[in-house]
Order: structure tokens, then C-alpha cells, then sequence
């Protein structure tokens, strides 16, 4: 069922498959940078049938848009409105890239409504693992993608985010959204609101990291291992997978946030 909440910033519209039963789990799925719901489509068919199911097109993405003054703890408030407006105390966070950086902020200011993370090819907080050369060519990020034309872009990005056709298919679409200003933009937007977030965080839930063994986006692969081995957190690396880890392997990363979230219990 499509929804939505406003708020000064603007409307963000989710989709919820609620289950019968009423004390059934809740797990939100939140798509990375420039992505919209149907990232999560091969994981909204297969966990409503056991959870109560939730997506959205982030805030300045997908139909969530126009939406002035973008930033994950603005994310983070109306990730909080949704769940609030559907009575739902605890959640499984579902984040995918950016979308790791929403459920991050989430986690944050709200700790005690997050039962555990599942993050796919997404980031850490906390001020260790990146170097000011990090920090200087994500700054770059608007205009440098400005240069290259609009359709090597597009291809470019489906390309890196996939192995798979369904995966390049699935990215290629979710592009259309954007002409190739908005786009630009928004990837700015999406990495210096990130850089403005990078903090030390503690996390008190379970939380499980999920890396395609294909995944060339920035320096994914290499945080992820670091922020494995200075957290213990599970890591699992999915074969014949990119970024879009859960598209190009769905049943793989089904599987995992499947013992992510009996862990949960």
C-alpha cells in the first residue's frame, strides 16, 4: 500500500505490506544514493510473507521529490515520522549504501527503536577510517560526474551498482527519475551529507555487514573489512554480486538478513 507523510520539507512516500498477525516484526528497507523502492523489490515479495514490510523513496529521490534541505539527520526524523504514523515501536533497519548511512543516523538519536542492521555495500561512521584524500575527492563528486555525458554516465553507474542484467535493468530505470543536473546534484548532496555525519557511533543492536565480491564503488570493500575487524561485526561477502548486492544475488542476502533477524529475537 502506497503512503505517504509531509512535512516543511516536503512529502516522502513509502509503501508498506503489513502482516495479519499484529505482533508480527517490521523491517524497513532503505535504498542507497539515487536509487528508488524497487531497489528492494526481490526483498518486499519475500519477507511479507513472514514480517510486516516497509520502503520508501528516500527524501529528494523516486516520487519523494521536490524536497528542500537534505540531510541524514533530516532523513532520520522522517524515517521516525513513518514509523510513528504506523504505530511501530521496534524496526529491522535494511539500509543498502547510502540508505547504511540513514539507518547510521537512525540509530543515533533513536537507539532503543532499532532491533538490528543489515548494511549492503554501505560505510561507517566514525572518524578512523577515512583520509583527508577520501574526504577531498567525494567533495568533487557534482562536478567531476558533470563532465562525463549524460548516457556513459548512467551506463557507468548501472554498470558498477550490478553484475547482473536484472541488477543494470533495475539501476537504469531507477535513473530515469533524474534528469542529468538533478542527478549530479544529488550524488553531491548524498556524499557531503554523509561527510558531514562521520562521527565515532556505537551501535547496541546486532549488526550485519554484506559485500559484493564485485563491489568497485569508491573504497566499499576496504571500510568494510576494516569496520569488521575493529567491531566483530559479521561480514559476509556475496559471489557474483556489486553494490547492488541484493539485486544481482537476492537469495543470498535474503538468507543473511534472515539470521540477522533471528538473531534479533
Amino acid at each position: 500500500m502506497e503512503k505517504k507523510i509531509s512535512s516543511q520539507r516536503g512529502d516522502v512516500y513509502y509503501w508498506i505490506s503489513r502482516h495479519p498477525e499484529k505482533n508480527a516484526e517490521a523491517i524497513f528497507f532503505l535504498p542507497g544514493l539515487t536509487a528508488n523502492h524497487h531497489l528492494f523489490d526481490f526483498q518486499v515479495d519475500y519477507f511479507s510473507a513472514r514480517f510486516t514490510v516497509l520502503v520508501w523513496d528516500a527524501p529528494a529521490h523516486g516520487k519523494s521529490r521536490p524536497y528542500s534541505e537534505f540531510s541524514y539527520p533530516y532523513l532520520a526524523e522522517e524515517l521516525k515520522a513513518i514509523l510513528d504514523a504506523e504505530q511501530i515501536d521496534r524496526v529491522i533497519l535494511v539500509g543498502q549504501s547510502a540508505g547504511g548511512f540513514v539507518a547510521q543516523s537512525f540509530v543515533s538519536n533513536y537507539q532503543t527503536m532499532v532491533k538490528g542492521m543489515a548494511l549492503i555495500g554501505t560505510c561507517p561512521y566514525g572518524t578512523g577510517y577515512y583520509s583527508k584524500s577520501d574526504v577531498f575527492w567525494l567533495q568533487q563528486t557534482e562536478w567531476m560526474s558533470r563532465m562525463v555525458p549524460d548516457k556513459m554516465l548512467r551506463n557507468t553507474m548501472a554498470a558498477m551498482c550490478s553484475t547482473s542484467d536484472i541488477g543494470r535493468d533495475t539501476m537504469l530505470q531507477m535513473l530515469r527519475d533524474y534528469d542529468k543536473k538533478e542527478l549530479c546534484h544529488l550524488m553531491y548532496l548524498g556524499f557531503a551529507g554523509f561527510l558531514t555525519e562521520i562521527r565515532d557511533l556505537h551501535i547496541p543492536c546486532p549488526v550485519w555487514l554484506i559485500v559484493g565480491e564485485n563491489d568497485r564503488t569508491g573504497k566499499v570493500k576496504k571500510y568494510n573489512a576494516l569496520w569488521h575487524k575493529r567491531t566483530g561485526y559479521p561480514l559476509s561477502i556475496i559471489h557474483d554480486a556489486a553494490h547492488n548486492a541484493n539485486v544481482d544475488q537476492p537469495e543470498q542476502v535474503n538468507r543473511i538478513i534472515e539470521r540477522l533477524a533471528d538473531s534479533c529475537k
